[in-house]
């Protein structure tokens, strides 16, 4: 197996957008966008800014932006070495490029690119497949945000937790305990009322109306090791919603921690 950085890896995808070019690049090139529908992050927005996306307590994406072409387009590379633990030499950096395009009838396209370079390492060609199912559910939240929310900023909730068995057991436990029903469905989900926009592989996205409107998206993933994470992130919009994730947070963390799921 080759012990340089040779081997090419490759994510590519266009999502259509309601909005203008201006409000695509508020949603996607700049911090208060992304914390409304992505990751936690902090950005430097130009050419040469720093980059921080959050994935958890203890984890995180460092980088910079390498494009800056408001409203057309943003790239950006991030260590990918560094967030996989890795020798600096063992991977090349991780390079994301956004290209909005107007369309008639008041949408965008928005083009995205990943690529990279590792060594071939089995590892590799399975994170690059995880990284694509695990992204992609990303751009439901930002074509439901644009929709809805555009220019709005969101207080975020997340809460986690592991369980022993694999990600589609726990995923059709997560889905019968909160009564997913089918894309398009009226749902009562902890209190909250909604409607389910979209429900894929382990995920579902809930439009919330109330007591905070705002989205909500339920996921679980594979952890290996024999063991699978369930997962809920909402992002709120509302002057109440710091003071709803300070109530609810606590509870979601409890409910996920309390799942019953078969052998």
């Amino acid at each position: 197996m080759s012990t340089t950085t040779d081997v090419p890896y490759r994510l590519e995808f266009s999502v259509e957008v309601p909005g203008t070019p201006e409000q695509v690049w508020q949603a996607i090139a700049t911090a208060r966008g992304l914390n409304s529908w992505f990751l936690p992050t902090e950005l430097e927005e130009r050419e040469g800014g720093s980059l921080h996306f959050a994935m958890g307590p203890e984890m995180g994406s460092d980088g910079r932006v390498t494009g800056w072409d408001p409203p057309r387009r943003i790239a950006y590379e991030e260590d990918w070495a560094a967030l996989m633990g890795k020798d600096p030499d063992a991977l090349s950096p991780l390079k994301s490029e956004f290209l909005v395009e107007a369309q008639s009838g008041g949408t965008c396209v928005v083009r995205v690119t990943s690529s990279g370079f590792g060594t071939g390492a089995a590892w590799e060609s399975e994170w690059w497949d995880d990284m694509g199912s695990s992204w992609r559910p990303f751009f439901d939240n930002l074509r439901l945000y644009l929709a809805h929310f555009p220019g709005q900023e969101a207080t975020q909730l997340e809460a986690t937790a592991s369980h022993p068995g694999d990600a589609g057991a726990l995923w059709s436990t997560v889905r019968d305990a909160l009564n997913l029903g089918a894309e398009g469905a009226t749902v009562e989900v902890r209190g909250a009322t909604g409607t389910v926009e979209r429900v894929g592989e382990r995920q579902a996205l809930v439009r919330l109306t109330a007591p905070v409107p705002g989205m909500l998206s339920v996921f679980t993933y594979g952890e290996g090791d024999g063991t699978a994470m369930a997962g809920v992130r909402a992002y709120l919009f509302s002057a109440d919603a710091a003071d709803h994730v300070r109530r609810e947070q606590p509870a979601w963390q409890a409910w996920l921690q309390q799942l019953s799921v078969p052998a």
